[in-house]
């Protein structure tokens, strides 16, 4: 097995996820450290993401998060959002955020974090998965625990976030959601008038 089977696992999915942010600058040993968990009440890992929170409805929004509290000493919580199966086989990063306070908690669904960066398109929200039609992607959140807090200002790119957390992860977790790319219904506007 590859030094990364334990991230394939929790990923889930037959294509590797080793070039997620998770495989730089997480372990095996920070993985689910002390019940370390990340969850959703909107689906389970590995199963599908909801049309809501994607592109194929008009008001989507980021889907509701729930986590465990990180081991103790844990400064602050950082989340990453990737979709695995991105463009030209490498990650597509839809959701960048940080100062979550380093206990349990959770995002409610559409709720706007402390802090975001730039994602694959430039902005600062939640990229709405929208696979090619056919295409079944995998969106993988994962969040760090870390031992210290971020001076990261908002808008940063993924890149100034991991080099200030790399070497300070104290627990990891990974939820997966799956979406499937599929036509998206044009209104008949008609009917409601």
């Amino acid at each position: 097995m590859s030094s990364a089977a334990w991230l394939d696992s929790a990923v889930g999915g037959s294509k590797p996820a080793g070039d997620l942010v998770i495989a730089r600058v997480g372990s095996e040993q920070t993985f689910g450290k002390s019940g370390f968990s990340l969850k959703s009440p909107a689906f389970e890992h590995g199963g599908e993401l909801d049309p809501s929170f994607t592109a194929c409805e008009e008001a989507s929004v980021a889907p509701p998060l729930e986590w465990t509290a990180p081991p103790p000493g844990s400064q602050e919580l950082v989340l990453i959002v990737e979709d695995v199966d991105g463009p030209e086989g490498k990650p597509n990063l839809h959701w960048l955020v940080w100062g979550l306070a380093p206990q349990r908690g959770k995002l409610l669904e559409g709720e706007a974090p402390p802090r975001t960066g730039k994602n694959a398109a430039g902005n600062s929200e939640w990229l709405l998965p929208n696979p090619p039609i056919g295409e079944e992607h995998r969106y993988v959140f994962q969040l760090f625990a870390l031992d210290l807090p971020l001076t990261t200002m908002p808008g940063a790119k993924i890149e100034q976030l991991i080099k200030q957390i790399e070497g300070h992860v104290t627990a990891c977790a990974v939820l997966t959601g799956r979406f499937e790319g599929h036509e998206v219904e044009d209104l008949d506007l008609a009917d409601d008038l």
